[in-house]
């Protein structure tokens, strides 16, 4: 009995041996628990955040694991500005600044770190961390909020500085720094913080030049149209937090806080149309015509004169751009053209140091090398051979080229365009014939036509402007001798075939606008899924339609066209002009094939920082930040009608809502 017991306690432990053995020879992966998705938490600092009476240049920052500061020239911005920039620098847990110039006496500092501090494994940034301190006895606590989000296309600004001046001259933009300042987030979000009561003037301002004023004039830019007077009030809001397992409310805490006013202003940036005129190319691209390119519009053509060569008045035909920024001379003299060389004295308006726009002249010499070809002895012979046969006829005269833009489908709703090779100096209009293909014969078209010149600025274009049949076959001839270039030359007989596209190709689609001012002109762009301009219309009696659209993926805005001339305008600063103001429709239209579909646009039954689509934006917020679930989850009910709670105190550990706020409407 006793030997068998001790061969039953022999045969246990080594099970157990082999048990353990076999555990730990399993291959696998240890498991490192859940990633870590939270931002550094503060703990403290030296001095104490909101401290007053603070002498010392240094300030230590201390969180709960090892940070790093990332972009800080970039993203950290200190207010008051001073002419030299502080240095932030991180190391362990702890992020340091150092002021290198004496601290302003009686003033509330305010250093805005942005995103810029990460925690050091899983670059998780913390938002919107801002320390504050004063270094007189009172701490000016008061804030101004809101987004900046640019005029035409409502994209978030991203890292606009945002400031304010306390001097309500006109002036004090161009001339002064703003006096407090912040940047935009990622989703175009600011707060200014530390005013003092009294009336601000707010800007925004893309600082290239990093002086933070505009003095330079080519800057983005938004201004407010008013002067803002901060304001505080008590208000008390209600904390959701969320079962962390179910998902469903585990708990509603009540708390009182201080809310800063205003907090939903919105600003609209525009970049101004001013330019610094100057020539950015000019060339020869072939022996009949030199072109001088701008890199700005202008509404004043250059003067030009040839430079020793007399006795030519009228010596090119001009063709130019919309905006005179592109302009070509075709030279009209054989002698002209017949140079290699030319020098022209070119007379046109640029800057001068103080950025007035004052006459100039430059000498600007263009060449064109002419191409050589290396004949072959057996093509020297052929050409003997055929010039002792043909020097008894006359010269076969080279044809003026002709070519039609449009192509061989024709849109019901466009002109056809033709384009000839050089400018005109004859055209015979009746040269011309259009014709249609009816019970299989070619029939001249019922209806008066003509070609005409396409616009004003291009003397090589004619177009042709037609009522159009759907699916229908055209044909337009043109005889020889139609036309005469500048340089003698005419046309060959051309025949183009084309054909208008069927009813079912096209569709139609129109929006009823509502909550809009009737009275304020408006137009409406459609855009493709890449936001770029298809169509635009004007908008009348709360109606616009778009007929003869192809089928596809469209979005759509509206802009308040101030003074009725059909196109967007941006801001002008110097008369106080804010630029016209655009509004998304929230929503994709998806156009099929033969369909006429009509929308309802409700154009302010979205808050403005929502209506643009997010499949539309270029400045989008860090995706993994939006989508990323927090252990915990807290909204404020009170938050929601604003656009951001701007009042949390991020120092505060027991804020757990502190990392998540929301954009909300305005």
């Amino acid at each position: 009995m006793r030997k068998s017991r001790r061969h039953s306690i022999f045969f246990l432990w080594a099970l157990i041996a082999a048990g353990i053995m076999a555990s730990c020879a399993s291959i696998g992966n240890p498991s490192g628990g859940p990633r870590d998705e939270d931002p550094p938490v503060f703990v403290r600092s030296n001095p104490a955040p909101g401290s007053v009476n603070v002498k010392r240049d240094k300030i230590e920052i201390e969180f709960n694991e090892i940070v790093n500061v990332k972009d800080a020239f970039t993203k950290v911005v200190v207010s008051p500005t001073s002419k030299s920039v502080p240095r932030v620098s991180s190391q362990g847990r702890k992020v340091t600044v150092q002021f290198t110039d004496t601290l302003q006496p009686n003033t509330t500092y305010t250093v805005d770190f942005a995103n810029a501090i990460e925690d050091n494994n899983e670059s998780n940034k913390l938002q919107g961390f801002t320390y504050t301190f004063s270094t007189g006895p009172v701490l000016d606590t008061l804030q101004i909020s809101g987004m900046v989000l640019s005029s035409d296309a409502l994209e978030p600004q991203q890292g606009m500085l945002v400031g304010v001046y306390s001097n309500l001259s006109d002036t004090a933009f161009s001339t002064l720094p703003l006096e407090r300042l912040t940047k935009t987030d990622d989703r175009g979000r600011f707060s200014v913080r530390g005013l003092a009561p009294g009336e601000y003037r707010l800007f925004a301002l893309a600082d290239v030049d990093n002086d933070y004023k505009r003095a330079n004039p080519e800057e983005a830019m938004a201004f407010y149209d008013f002067t803002i007077s901060p304001t505080s009030e008590r208000v008390t809001a209600n904390d959701t937090v969320l079962n962390l397992i179910t998902g469903e409310v585990d708990t509603v805490l009540t708390r009182e806080r201080t809310r800063f006013l205003p907090n939903d202003i919105l600003l609209r940036s525009f970049e101004s149309d001013y330019k610094p005129q100057f020539l950015q190319k000019y060339e020869r691209v072939d022996s009949t015509k030199v072109s001088l390119i701008f890199n700005a519009p202008s509404d004043t053509l250059p003067m030009l004169d040839l430079v020793g060569i007399e006795g030519y008045k009228d010596w090119f035909t001009l063709e130019r751009s919309a905006k005179n920024d592109t302009l070509t001379y075709w030279l009209l003299p054989q002698r002209i053209v017949s140079e290699d060389s030319l020098r022209l004295a070119v007379t046109y308006l640029r800057p001068d140091s103080a950025q007035n726009l004052v006459w100039g002249t430059d000498t600007l010499r263009f060449f064109f090398q002419r191409p050589k070809v290396k004949a072959k002895k057996e093509d020297k012979k052929k050409k003997k051979d055929e010039e002792e046969v043909q020097d008894s006829l006359p010269p076969k005269p080279t044809p003026l080229s002709l070519k039609l833009i449009t192509g061989s489908t024709q849109e019901v709703y466009l002109p056809l365009v033709m384009e000839f090779e050089t400018p005109l100096t004859r055209l015979d209009t009746t040269a011309f014939h259009l014709e249609t293909m009816i019970d299989s014969v070619w029939t001249p078209v019922p209806k008066e036509w003509a070609p005409v010149p396409f616009d004003s600025v291009s003397p090589r274009k004619l177009k042709i402007e037609y009522p159009w049949e759907f699916a229908t076959d055209y044909r337009l001839l043109v005889d020889s001798l139609a036309a005469t270039g500048i340089y003698g030359l005419e046309t060959n007989p051309l025949e183009h075939k084309f054909k208008t596209k069927a009813e079912e190709d096209y569709c139609t689609l129109s929006f009823n606008i509502t909550n809009f001012v009737d009275t304020v002109p408006a137009f409406v762009e459609l855009l493709n899924t890449s936001d770029a301009v298809q169509r635009r219309e004007p908008v009348v009696n709360g109606k616009v339609a778009f007929k003869y659209l192809p089928a596809g993926k469209y979005y759509a805005r509206i802009f308040e066209d101030l003074n009725g001339n059909g196109v967007y305008d941006t801001g002008d600063f110097a008369t106080l002009r804010q630029p016209d103001v655009s509004y998304y429709y929230p929503k994709l239209v998806n156009l099929k094939k033969n369909w006429d579909k009509s929308e309802d646009w409700n154009v302010f039954g979205m808050a403005i920082d929502l209506m643009k689509p997010d499949a539309l934006k270029k400045n989008k917020p860090d995706a993994d930040k939006r989508n990323r679930k927090k252990k915990t989850e807290n909204t404020d009910e009170e938050d929601e009608e604003e656009i951001f709670d701007p009042t949390r105190n991020p120092f505060d550990p027991n804020d757990r809502g502190r990392r998540n706020r929301t954009v909300g409407s305005y």
